[in-house]
């Protein structure tokens, strides 16, 4: 197993660690995105139609001998609509084709062993230099993983966090996230997801001292446990190779068996 430098608060080196198994596995594209994809499955809303939609109508068909169509018309006479085409799917407030049904689970299901494969694999992806820089992250390290002492965990303020980041080269990727903000176009914008933000380094801990409430501020920066990672945190948007950052105990957690390999 190869080893990687820990760097300290101030940027100094405090030794090494070994790398666990779990950075040898094989980058699966395929696989981490099929894993994303099922994991944001689960945050959809069911959505369908009221099943009276566009049928609340007195409209019948004439049928045949009447030299017209013989599309369900309304009934009566004396009001504007009257004897106008309604309900079927063609008409001017008829019921739609095919409607969205309630009762349709638009979760994706996937095998909890592909799950835990394409974490290992994002996690393998997070250690490879191209893989990251081709992600469009910024960033000056020497090499990857970026290990970082357990006093990492104990930050409190955001400032004390700005200043870490800064000292280790990853404070530009902020900035990267801070001034990609980019609107939607599209119905998007009216539905809750009008900007469009680029992710910034990812923070792996093995506890929490203060740094989830400290970090929570900096634009585009997730804070996250060893034992909650998932698809969709190591790979955004599908796309694996996000700037991360470990502590040393998070990393010693990685080669106790976590996601299925050790």
């Amino acid at each position: 197993m190869a080893s990687v430098k820990v760097l300290s608060l101030d940027g100094e080196g405090k030794g090494t660690v070994k790398l666990p198994s779990i950075f040898d596995t094989p980058l699966r594209r395929d696989v981490i995105r099929r894993a994303v994809l099922a994991q944001q499955s689960a945050g959809y809303q069911r959505k369908g139609v009221n099943p009276r939609a566009g049928k609340r109508t007195s409209a019948e068909s004439w049928g045949v001998g009447h030299g017209k169509s013989r599309i369900p018309r309304r009934k009566g006479g004396g009001y504007q609509s009257a004897q106008h085409a309604a309900f079927a799917p063609s008409t001017v407030g008829g019921r739609r084709t095919h409607p969205p049904e309630s009762a349709k689970n638009p979760v994706e299901r996937i095998n909890k062993k592909e799950r835990r494969f394409a974490i290992r694999s994002a996690i393998a992806a997070t250690a490879q230099k191209e893989i990251v820089t081709a992600r469009g992250h910024i960033f000056t390290a020497d090499e990857l993983p970026i290990v970082v002492v357990d006093k990492l965990q104990e930050l409190q303020t955001t400032a004390e966090v700005k200043v870490v980041l800064e000292t280790l080269g990853l404070f530009k990727d902020i900035l990267r996230s801070k001034t990609g903000v980019k609107i939607r176009g599209g119905a998007a914008r009216r539905r809750g997801r009008k900007y469009r933000r680029p992710v910034g380094p990812l923070i792996v801990i093995a506890e929490d001292r203060g740094i989830r409430k400290a970090a929570r501020n900096l634009p585009g920066v997730n804070v996250e446990y060893v034992a909650k990672l998932s698809a969709e945190l190591l790979a955004p948007g599908t796309h694996p190779g996000r700037l991360t950052v470990w502590t040393k105990s998070a990393i010693k957690q990685l080669g106790t068996g976590l996601f299925g390999s050790g």
